[in-house]
Order: structure tokens, then C-alpha cells, then sequence
């Protein structure tokens, strides 16, 4: 995997605020970004307010690496999709913050930078070539999860694994995009099909792999709806899929406040029994 520093820090093209990307990265297309209209650019990054970092627009998708101390690594990889309705990143409150938890179960975690905004395709694409990448990089088990949209893209990565969705760039595309496990933390977008079913481009089968749902009740709009529905599918086929579906807690917390406490406590679980 081609690595290096963007330099020092991706510098805000908007407002002139400092990124908070410090860790080594990849850019994940070596040459043109597949369907892209633009030239690749630095990513636009909003204007810091207080704890919140987002980026605007990615041109140019990009991994950032977190690795676990030495003696705790488990040899296993996770990519982390932050979300944002596919219109922005939520980049360090449901991407770094959840590289670090990882870390501290011994994954490697790879902060997923995709295409923003309202690029569904190019996001998938994104994700699938994000996933080999790290398999590249000698990792036999690679794992996803995603937050709200990255929640989204992670359910598409995990169910549309057999679909081709850009040329072959070099030999890691040779690789399989298929997650070993995904977690879906307050998901949303799974319920786009006809009277709330279940999203039409989604094909859950007995060979999707295992899910972590993590959902609540009054997050009526996206949460709720997506977390049923998923799981629902999974459990019509036969695909193994562990829910965890709570009364209150609204949405966006990631792993700050209310339910952000309690849903790692789960997934660790979940985690070590996989």
C-alpha cells in the first residue's frame, strides 16, 4: 500500500482552518479517481466549532491509518466510515474517535475519507477499493462499520461485494471487497424501498457476512426504521446479524454521550465472540 504524509496538515481551501489529519495516509486511486469530473484536491474541511471537525468535499478519497500499541494488535483490520447524509464527513467524532476504541481492541483502523457530497456511487466505490487496499497490506480479516450514512455504505460494501463497481486499478483490486463483519451504528438510508422495505440496491443473502446493529427507538427518521429493516432482511435468509435496539437516545452521539457509552461496551462483546 503506497503511503505517505499529506503535508504536515491538509490545509482548509474554504476558511483557512487546519485539518486534523496527522497520521500516515493513502489516497486510494494512484491515477484518475473512477467517474470523477474534478481534479483531485486537498479536502475542504469546515470551519472548526469547538470539538467538531467535518470534511465538506473529498475529491481525492483517502485512508488514515491508526495502529494499535504492539502488544495488544490482534492482526485483524477495520475500516471506519464516518457519517454525514453522504453531504459531509463527521470526521473526527465518528471516524478518529472510533480508530482510537478500536485500537484499543487490538484492530488496526482505517479512517475512511470517501466522496463527498451526494456521490453515492463514487462512495462505494470508495469503500470496496478501500477494502482491498487493506488486504493488500497483508490483513486477512477486514472488518467495517459506519455511522448513520457511513453506516449506509457500510451495508452496501457488506451486500454488494459481487458487484463490480470500477475498472481495475493495479493488483489489489484482484483482491476480495467482501468485509468479514460490519457494524452499523445508527444506520440509516436501509429503508429507501417501497413502503419502508428494505433498500432495493442492497442483495442480502445467507453469505452476507455477520452485522452488529446498533439502533433506538425515537431516532425515528433514520435509526429506527434502518436498524428494523436490516435486520429484519438478515434474519430472512439466514445471515447472522445481532441487534441491539434501545428506547431512547436520539442520533449522532457516536461514542460521546448517552448511547455512545453503551453501544462499544456491546460490540466488544460481539467482537470477540466473531
Amino acid at each position: 500500500m503506497r503511503t505517505h504524509i499529506f503535508m504536515a496538515l491538509l490545509t482548509c481551501m474554504a476558511v483557512g482552518v487546519r485539518a486534523q489529519i496527522v497520521n500516515p495516509v493513502t489516497e486510494l486511486w494512484p491515477k484518475q479517481v473512477p467517474g470523477a469530473t474534478e481534479t483531485k484536491a486537498a479536502h475542504v474541511t469546515r470551519e472548526a466549532r469547538g470539538d467538531m471537525f467535518y470534511l465538506d468535499k473529498v475529491t481525492n478519497p483517502t485512508l488514515e491509518v491508526f495502529k494499535p500499541e504492539a502488544e495488544k494488535a490482534n492482526g485483524k483490520a477495520v475500516v471506519v466510515c464516518p457519517g454525514g447524509a453522504y453531504a459531509v464527513l463527521a470526521y473526527n467524532k465518528e471516524g478518529q474517535e472510533v480508530a482510537r476504541w478500536l485500537n484499543s481492541q487490538g484492530f488496526t483502523a482505517y479512517v475512511l475519507a470517501y466522496r463527498v457530497p451526494n456521490n453515492r456511487p463514487g462512495a462505494l466505490q470508495d469503500a470496496q477499493r478501500a477494502i482491498r487496499l487493506v488486504r493488500a497490506a497483508g490483513f486477512q480479516q477486514v472488518g467495517i462499520i459506519g455511522f448513520s450514512a457511513g453506516a449506509s455504505l457500510s451495508c452496501r460494501a457488506a451486500t454488494r461485494y459481487a458487484d463490480q463497481t470500477y475498472p481495475p486499478q493495479d493488483g489489489a483490486d484482484s483482491l476480495s471487497c467482501r468485509p468479514d463483519f460490519g457494524l452499523l451504528i445508527y444506520p440509516a438510508y436501509l429503508d429507501e424501498g417501497p413502503n419502508g422495505t428494505l433498500t432495493p440496491e442492497l442483495k442480502v443473502t445467507k453469505d452476507t457476512p455477520p452485522l452488529f446493529v446498533f439502533g433506538n427507538e425515537d431516532d425515528v427518521k433514520y435509526g429506527a426504521p434502518s436498524s428494523m429493516t436490516i435486520t429484519d432482511a438478515m434474519r430472512r435468509v439466514g445471515a447472522p446479524v445481532e441487534l441491539h435496539y434501545l428506547t431512547k437516545g436520539g442520533h449522532g452521539y457516536g461514542m460521546r454521550y448517552g448511547l455512545g457509552l453503551v453501544w462499544p461496551k456491546l460490540a466488544e462483546t460481539w467482537l470477540k465472540g466473531i
